[in-house]
């Protein structure tokens, strides 16, 4: 007898039904329908509810229960009940559900098993059996005494925190022990014979939370392989548990032979765990790594992780490379504390880290090509019923390019959202123009620390010398008003001023030392930090107007129903300041002495750190005009609303300029336009930006260090005056999007995602494991994905002009249902040149994980080979092989 569960055929181990029916008594209700299979041809009867009384002699302190929908034959002789068809009995905490069953109350004992399938031949109805809390246990078939609560269970299939019990026997011993015998202990997730991986324990005693075994072995795809325990340990969790981390072995070329990532987990709770993992080599290098997971359902949830680095990449005897790396994100559920929330995002650390600790980042190319870390700290409280808005902040900026840290320790904002104060809540008809005046109100406070050397981040002296405290106060003032039904109006006056802790001083010296030694240049001021409060000011106003023309084409042929394009030109007045008047004293003026060979020099600089308030008067007009394309077109015969589909041709497209009255010269700023829009059903984004220059340019030669040299200088002159164009200075274009198998077709209906905060144990141990590991989620279901950037940019200062032409790849593309290639790749059009490329290479094996990481060219050409399970609890169990990437730049001195 063969059986197909799961598209395979095998063979299933069945008890037989040895008593003989014999005496029987016919229900009340006599069968209309069907007959049982097992018993075609007999007439029989049927029973909905078939309900045992207590046991008279008070053997049975509850009732037993039984159902089918085929047939219920009772033997009341024997006081043995046959049921048939989807049969079901319920004994307390104790659930049965099987095509037949056989249940002698005399005796307390169930028997149950499947049945063929006249058909299809393959055997239907297995036996589900369920007790308590436990999890649910298929079967070929089952002997039980729901009394002692003892039985036997025939080639079983259960799932136990993770792991699956299937083949051999069950025999139970009382509701919390079980033997074994034959059990094959697994991650798979099919029922022998099957299974593709387990350890086959010949004997064994269950218990709740663990499996003592006898002598077991390895059994790959049916084979038993020659490994084999005369006794062990094997965990059924049903909460988090603690254990060692099996590490890897293997060589790097620079540093030598490898034991890597072996540790312990700490699972402390289901609320929180930590991973603490370590790396050493041969050669004295070494990697520590601290994670911590933790989450508080319906509150917050996040991630911690501490690594450490020392490495030996140059010669023997030099001081090793250490390297540091903090990340933490939190998020907090926003009902958990309504009015106020707390979030954070940091990713901090000495800028070789990702280049020295590569393997330990799983070869990550996007981190290790990145050129910034950016980290922040936010709590925000909003006061319900009130305009007022509290955030206070910690942000963190990294160059990993020139090594340098900008901190902001810490941010401070207060604001109030716009209200009109002319205006009356109890208000009926139409508002006035005064009570259409809004004023608002903002207050942004910082502590920055701007581009200090990464060797010199915990130096207090630079601290305290480089420490920059300042406070930020707008109110701007706005009204907006309907002139002539088709104009809108608007006006606003915005008085900004900044308060400072330290102000700037600038002097000339000759004949200096600097404080590394050497001699100062008479040429550049040195800069001096004075200590004191100072308040900045300044206030700009400007008026506008703006109205829409709208034009229309009508189509009465064909699937286009109309184009529609629609003007919006803007033209303001712009009035501000020249806040660089000695007046004001926000700017200075410093005269060198003069001294052979050195000329006389005079510099306006700003007393404040950011150059506030901007010099130059301006008085002036802005121009700007903006475009939108819009189609219509007749609705798709499939759609049943009958409503005209609406399509975007062109998002926008603007052009704007600014003619300054108050200039002595060059009154005309660049002509800037940008475009932008999306196609194939606003899958790919499309943006245009550009600059022009209206003005005539004249070039010039100087000598500098015994070399000519070019320069530029604008001429007062238009460009049109002399019959040309004006200079086009910056052109660039770009194309991005993301498109896969469902792109093009119809959006499925949008289901409830489970968040932080609804995920239950099972995901949230899932959901650690793959932030943990990115690439150990690989999406089989969509069957390819491509993301693509390419970027166009082209500058002309007249002198020189540089071009930049390059491409981004990257996705996935299934191969077969079971093998998929993931791609990165970037290609420099121009320089016919491919940066820094990647795949991956992953093979489902159901119960197993077989991946390949490549990186076949390049500074940090590798590759990684691994197989492993999928389970999480045997996240750990693996098979690796590792070739490194070395790089050259050590032993180039860079």
């Amino acid at each position: 007898m063969a059986s197909s569960r799961y598209g395979s055929t095998y063979k299933y181990v069945l008890q037989t039904d040895t008593i003989k029916k014999s005496d029987t008594t016919k229900n009340t209700k006599v069968t209309k329908g069907k007959k049982s299979k097992a018993n075609a041809g007999t007439k029989s009867v049927v029973a909905k509810n078939d309900t045992s009384k207590k046991n008279a002699n008070g053997g049975l302190q509850s009732q037993v229960t039984s159902h089918a929908e085929d047939s219920v034959i009772t033997d009341k002789v024997h006081d043995i009940t046959y049921l048939y068809g989807r049969a079901r009995v319920t004994y307390e905490d104790f659930e049965l559900d099987a095509d037949y069953i056989r249940l002698d109350q005399k005796n307390h004992l169930i028997f149950a098993k499947g049945s063929i399938d006249p058909v299809t031949k393959r055997y239907i109805g297995r036996p589900i059996s369920k007790q308590k809390n436990d999890k649910p246990v298929e079967s070929d078939s089952l002997l039980f005494d729901y009394k002692t609560k003892k039985g036997r269970v025939f080639n079983p299939a259960s799932e136990q925190g993770g792991n699956y019990l299937s083949g051999g026997e069950i025999k139970k011993l009382n509701e919390t022990e079980a033997a074994y015998r034959n059990v094959t202990f697994s991650t798979c997730d099919l029922p022998q014979p099957d299974t593709h991986f387990g350890i086959v324990i010949t004997k064994g005693i269950g218990e709740k939370n663990r499996i003592i075994s006898g002598p077991a072995y390895l059994e790959i795809e049916g084979i038993p392989l020659p490994l084999a325990i005369p006794f062990g340990f094997f965990p059924k969790p049903d909460t988090r548990s603690s254990g060692v981390i099996i590490p890897t072995f293997g060589e790097d070329q620079k540093l030598g032979f490898y034991l890597r990532n072996f540790g312990y987990y700490i699972g402390i709770s289901d609320y929180l765990d930590l991973t603490n993992t370590g790396t050493v080599y041969s050669k004295g290098s070494y990697e520590l790594n601290t994670t911590a997971h933790y989450l508080q359902r319906y509150k917050y949830g996040g991630t911690v992780s501490l690594s450490y680095g020392s490495h030996n990449y140059g010669l023997e005897g030099d001081p090793p490379q250490k390297d540091f790396n903090i990340t933490w994100s939190h998020s907090q559920d926003p009902s958990a504390h309504p009015g106020s929330t707390f979030s954070a995002s940091v990713n901090a650390g000495t800028s070789t880290y990702y280049k020295n600790n590569f393997a330990q980042n799983n070869g990550n190319i996007n981190s290790l090509t990145q050129n910034n870390l950016r980290s922040s700290i936010n709590y925000s409280k909003t006061w319900e019923g009130t305009p007022f808005n509290l955030s206070l902040g910690l942000s963190h900026s990294q160059d990993l390019t020139n090594k340098t840290v900008t901190l902001q320790l810490p941010t401070l904002s207060f604001t109030m959202a716009s209200i009109s104060p002319f205006d009356s809540k109890d208000r009926v008809g139409d508002a006035k123009w005064y009570q259409k005046i809004s004023v608002s109100y903002s207050l942004q406070a910082t502590n920055e620390v701007d581009n200090i050397p990464e060797s010199q981040l915990f130096k207090s002296s630079v601290l305290s010398k480089r420490l920059q405290t300042r406070a930020v106060h707008q109110i701007p003032v706005g009204l907006s008003l309907n002139v002539l039904k088709y104009f809108q109006f608007s006006s606003s006056v915005n008085y900004t001023e900044h308060w400072y802790l330290q102000t700037i001083r600038e002097r000339f010296v000759r004949g200096g030392v600097n404080t590394d030694g050497t001699v100062t240049d008479p040429t550049i001021p040195v800069r001096d930090t004075i200590a004191g409060f100072k308040r900045a000011g300044s206030y700009n106003l400007s008026t506008g107007i703006s109205t829409k023309l709208y034009s229309t084409i009508n189509f009465k042929k064909g699937n286009i129903i109309a184009i529609r394009h629609v003007m919006t030109p803007n033209i303001s007045f712009n009035y501000n300041p020249d806040f660089s008047d000695p007046s004001y004293g926000y700017y200075q003026t410093i005269v060198s002495n003069a001294a052979v060979p050195f000329p006389v020099k005079s510099t306006v600089y700003s007393i404040f750190p950011d150059n506030f308030p901007s010099p130059g008067k301006q008085a002036g007009i802005s121009l700007s005009l903006d475009n939108t394309i819009q189609m219509k077109l007749k609705p798709k015969t499939t759609d049943t609303s009958g409503k005209a589909r609406k399509v975007n041709l062109l998002d926008g497209f603007s052009i704007s300029t600014f003619y300054n009255f108050a200039a002595d010269s060059i009154k005309l700023s660049p002509i800037s336009f940008s475009a932008h829009t999306a196609i194939l059903n606003q899958k790919v984004n499309l943006s245009l930006y550009g600059s022009l220059n209206p003005y005539e340019t004249l070039v010039l030669d100087t000598i500098s260090n015994g070399s000519i040299q070019r320069y530029t200088r604008p001429i007062n002159r238009y460009t049109f005056q002399d019959g040309r164009f004006p200079t086009l200075t910056t052109i660039s274009f770009s194309m991005s999007g993301s498109l896969n198998s469902t792109s093009f077709k119809p959006h499925a209906p949008v289901l409830p995602n489970s968040t932080l905060q609804t995920i239950n144990p099972q995901q949230a141990q899932k959901l650690a494991f793959i932030n943990s590991d990115p690439s150990a989620y690989v999406d089989f279901n969509v069957p390819w994905n491509l993301s693509f950037n390419y970027n166009f940019s082209y500058n002309n200062n007249i002198i020189n002009t540089n071009t930049t032409n390059t491409i981004m790849l990257s996705g996935d593309v299934n191969l077969t249902s079971k093998w998929k290639v993931q791609y990165n790749t970037n290609y420099d059009i121009r320089a016919h040149k491919l940066a820094i490329s990647s795949f991956g290479i992953y093979r489902d094996l159901h119960c197993w994980d077989f991946n390949v990481q490549w990186v076949p060219f390049g500074l940090y050409k590798s590759y990684n080979v691994t197989l492993k399970v999928k389970a999480a609890i045997l996240q750990d169990l693996k098979l690796s092989k590792r070739s490194d990437y070395t790089s050259n730049s050590y032993f180039n001195g860079n």
